[in-house]
């Protein structure tokens, strides 16, 4: 698994306290087209902080990204849109 915390660490970034508790947090699983490569996930984690996304991470074993975001924020069609933005091709949504 790879998620947007370790990520921030091997780029040398820091932060935390960014997102109010109280949001409507939703978790969209897709089933990835092919295996991610490290500057797919580092454009993916320059736009998870442009558009809000909480958290992603990359379940490599089962070949699946997850992201955690803020339903009050962002339309599940504006996930996908950073996907595509990033270079990640998905074949569908898994829940």
């Amino acid at each position: 698994m790879f998620d947007v915390w370790r990520l921030h660490r091997l780029l040398g970034q820091t932060g935390g306290g960014w997102y109010n508790p109280a949001m409507t947090l939703v978790e969209i699983t897709y089933e990835l087209q092919a295996p991610v490569s490290l500057e797919q996930l580092s454009r993916l984690g320059a736009f998870a902080n442009t558009y809000g996304l909480r958290r992603f991470r990359v379940d490599e074993q089962n070949k699946q990204v997850s992201f955690e975001y803020d339903a009050s924020r962002l339309l599940e069609t504006q996930v996908a849109h950073v996907l595509g933005q990033a270079g990640i091709a998905v074949t569908r949504k898994v829940n």
